[in-house]
């Protein structure tokens, strides 16, 4: 009897996930949202399992979402085997025209296709594209200053082909929502002389939820969220709470380039934006399906 009353408790349980879920299933059936994926979550195999079910399972309730990938460490480690030395300003790469070249073969080639597969073996359809495909992101070299502490003066920082979004055009991300694939998208451009760039996947995803005109932008971090200055967990800010948790020490290293990228993309018309644990299972679904959410959600007003 013992065992039934367990089974029975454990169905009404997961009778109950269902019920709450699916208010945040219709809010959210027919609507766009563009995932920053990287991190541990992209590195563990089990995590990386459950991130490819779960971005399944959004776009089999009528979700669309897009998928914009980094791979840091993955090339570090190409780099490494091909004894091609690399520095960082600024925690951006110097990435000069040998470099460029293992960044997009580990990133259009090797990741942008594990996670393709990862996705199809988990039951859903994702087709792999680049910043390059189909004219989907213009890029521009990324301009850097940093100021002489002896001089004073400010000097430019060159970083190589290391790029930043000048424009997106979406149409081709727009034709696939009206079919089963999931975009997956590695984070290169090019300019307008065919040069091509390494970009920041965190500024493509909002980037690209900017042109769409996403309900939600997703960063995966390994972080539980934004923090405040006692280490405990901000569930939600405004975009004016934001700006002063930036004003005041709150937010340091890392963290302060990822609410600028959030912050961007909900003036640019995204509805919200929300930094994640992507080492915590289930994270994405626990913030679009259930009322208490995952991480720091930042909005508007």
């Amino acid at each position: 009897m013992t065992s039934k009353s367990q089974k029975r408790q454990e169905w009404l349980e997961k009778a109950g996930i269902l019920t709450e879920a699916l208010p945040y299933m219709r809010r959210y059936a027919g609507k766009t949202l563009v995932i920053k994926y990287g991190g541990h979550a992209m590195g563990d195999d089990s995590l990386a399992s459950e991130f490819a079910h779960d971005v399944t399972l959004l776009k089999q309730v009528g979700i669309d979402p897009v998928v914009v990938h980094g791979g840091g460490p993955q090339i570090g480690a190409m780099l490494k085997r091909m004894a091609i030395s690399s520095e960082f300003v600024d925690g951006l790469r110097v990435t000069d025209a040998a470099t460029v070249e293992v960044v997009e073969m580990v990133l259009s080639g090797l990741i942008n296709a594990q996670i393709v597969t990862a996705i199809d073996r988990a039951g859903g359809r994702a087709i792999g594209l680049s910043g390059k495909d189909a004219g989907l992101i213009r890029a521009r070299k990324l301009r850097r200053t940093r100021r002489d502490p002896d001089s004073n003066i400010e000097k430019i920082l060159d970083l190589g082909f290391v790029g930043e979004p000048e424009s997106v055009d979406p149409h081709v991300l727009d034709a696939l929502k009206r079919t089963e694939f999931i975009p997956v998208i590695a984070p290169i451009g090019v300019d307008r002389e065919g040069q091509t760039y390494n970009i920041n996947a965190d500024t493509v995803a909002g980037a690209i939820a900017s042109a769409l005109g996403a309900t939600r932008l997703l960063l995966l971090t390994d972080v539980e969220g934004v923090l405040d200055k006692q280490g405990e967990l901000i569930p939600e800010m405004t975009v004016a709470e934001a700006r002063g948790y930036m004003a005041d020490g709150t937010l340091t290293g890392g963290m302060i380039p990822k609410i600028e990228t959030c912050i961007d993309a909900i003036e640019n018309g995204v509805a919200a934006a929300v930094i994640l644990d992507g080492r915590v299972p289930h994270s994405m679904l626990l913030e679009m399906f259930t009322e208490h959410g995952s991480g720091t959600l930042i909005r508007a007003g």
